[in-house]
């Protein structure tokens, strides 16, 4: 391919043959079809079989292609003109186009394209017949809610794309394409609104994207890694998502999402903190539910973190810091275990994260029995066995169900993977080893970017419009300007007005000091 990048056809319909059959011809479900143009021209059709949309190239190819339409006179129809008579007058098809160089007919099968060469035409028709077998659009698996929509993405990004135009019947919204790698030759849509959208940041975006140079993108996973600002922190700086209705809710902040072709997750850019403990059902129940809810999910989120080596430097260095009817309760508790604090709860947390990977990797049937059993009989049976102290294994318990809680998995894993260096710091250092660590985490986090987008954005630098949907959620109507982070285009939202007036006029629609004898006079 690399060879012959600028080869062209020549109108030799052989030499075309012989060129495509190099390159594609000891494939089995490859097949060429010869036939006649209007029964004169002769012409070749080729195409992968298992691709292709077979009613469609019979009906809508085929079919006008061997049989003369009656309006056209092909007695004597010079081959200039022919092709202009095969595109606007014959092909049954509204996705028809002409390509001239062999390397593109080559990308047109492989992509599941059907291509037309006649003899005598320098170009070749290229035929969008593309039919893959795909799953059916279901709630996703990662990120179900109880009150929202229950549509994700799926794995061909032209569905992905018609379920973002569904939610976004704007003209405002914009779908760039591109290819990405050398052999998959992925395609890439990036998608954003004009007029809203900075367009630096599309350009950021674009510029990013045009400077990856691989062989393969199988996943919006491989794009993400190439993309982010830091590639060593464990933080995520790129937000996934399987939603349609999460991506066009950012889309609509200023964001751009970035979609792959043969991926349900779309990635959204830029990322700060706080979306990584924000829900869809945050935004579709009501604020007085949501806000103490969402508080909750982020102490959980801190749970998961720091809870585990707290537990070490209080057992370790600090136990005059706990009542003293519980330090006995743990003293008596922990008598048997020949391990100090941190070792014991290093084993234990150990032996919980490979149970929880055991648990994914299993199959869905075996999966929840063993983690019943892990839990139940394996804890029971390490504090019978002195291994561990049942205080210990309450803490790891918590912990664990903490970072459940946090509803981004690859945030919950980040913080999973800082637990350990805390819990040795705080067996090493106790309480000033647990601050040393956590300033250290904070100020990775003051540094880390996401496009230039401070990671900390609205807190820190601070601002008070986006601190409305930080800690709470407050009203819709409150959040009347987008995130001034993103710089987009156009600030407001909506008027920020509230609905208080319109209750004002309904709400004794049916007072019954209204109706004052109502039922007499019925």
């Amino acid at each position: 391919m690399e060879e012959h990048k600028d080869a062209k056809i020549t109108g030799n319909l052989k030499e075309t043959t012989d060129f495509i059959i190099k390159l594609l011809g000891e494939n089995g479900d490859f097949l060429m079809r010869e036939f006649h143009v209007f029964g004169q021209y002769p012409a070749t059709m080729f195409y992968f079989s298992q691709m292709v949309d077979p009613s469609m190239l019979n009906e809508s190819i085929l079919k006008p292609l061997m049989y003369t339409p009656p309006h056209i006179q092909t007695e004597q129809l010079p081959p200039e003109r022919l092709q202009d008579v095969l595109l606007n007058n014959a092909l049954y098809h509204s996705n028809c186009q002409t390509e001239s160089l062999l390397p593109s007919l080559v990308k047109g099968i492989l992509r599941g394209e059907t291509i037309i060469a006649v003899e005598g035409l320098k170009q070749a028709f290229l035929i969008a017949t593309r039919q893959i077998d795909k799953r059916g659009i279901e709630q996703p698996a990662t990120e179900q809610v109880i009150r929202g929509p229950r549509e994700g993405f799926v794995e061909t990004i032209g569905t992905n794309l018609s379920l973002i135009r569904y939610r976004l019947q704007s003209p405002e919204l914009r779908v760039a394409q591109m290819d990405i790698g050398r052999k998959t030759r992925s395609k890439v849509a990036i998608c954003y609104m004009q007029g809203l959208t900075n367009p630096e940041l599309v350009d950021e975006v674009n510029n990013r994207l045009k400077r990856i140079d691989v062989d393969a993108i199988l996943d919006s996973g491989y794009l993400e890694q190439y993309i982010e600002d830091n590639q060593l922190s464990p933080f995520p700086q790129v937000q996934y998502t399987e939603r349609p209705d999460k991506v066009v809710a950012n889309l609509l902040e200023g964001r751009v999402a970035i979609l792959v072709d043969g991926s349900p997750l779309a990635l959204i850019v830029p990322t700060v903190f706080n979306q990584f403990y924000q829900t869809v059902e945050d935004y579709t129940e009501r604020y007085l539910l949501m806000s103490p809810i969402r508080i909750v999910r982020l102490v959980a989120l801190m749970f998961s973190l720091i809870f585990p080596s707290i537990y070490v430097s209080i057992i370790s260095f600090n136990p005059e810091l706990i009542p003293t009817e519980f330090a006995v309760a743990v003293a008596g508790g922990r008598a048997g275990v020949p391990f100090p604090a941190v070792v014991e709860v290093l084993i234990i947390e150990i032996s919980m994260e490979v149970l929880r990977e055991a648990t994914i990797r299993l199959p869905q049937q075996v999966g929840g029995a063993l983690s019943i059993v892990g839990v139940l009989i394996i804890g029971q049976a390490a504090v019978s066995a002195g291994f561990a102290s049942p205080i210990t294994v309450v803490i790891i318990a918590l912990t664990t169900i903490g970072s459940f809680a946090t509803p981004a998995y690859n945030a919950a894993l980040a913080l999973r993977l800082l637990r350990f260096p805390l819990m040795i710091l705080a067996g090493i250092f106790g309480l000033y080893g647990v601050m040393i660590g956590l300033i250290l985490i904070a100020n990775h986090l003051l540094s880390l970017k996401s496009f230039g987008v401070p990671y900390l954005s609205p807190l820190v630098p601070g601002d008070f419009q986006g601190m409305k949907d930080l800690l709470i959620r407050g009203p819709l109507w409150w959040s009347n300007k987008r995130p001034s982070f993103l710089y987009p285009l156009d600030r407001t939202r909506n008027s920020g007005q509230s609905s208080t007036s319109t209750h004002e006029q309904s709400e004794n629609a049916l007072d019954p000091a209204k109706f004052q004898g109502g039922k007499e006079k019925s």
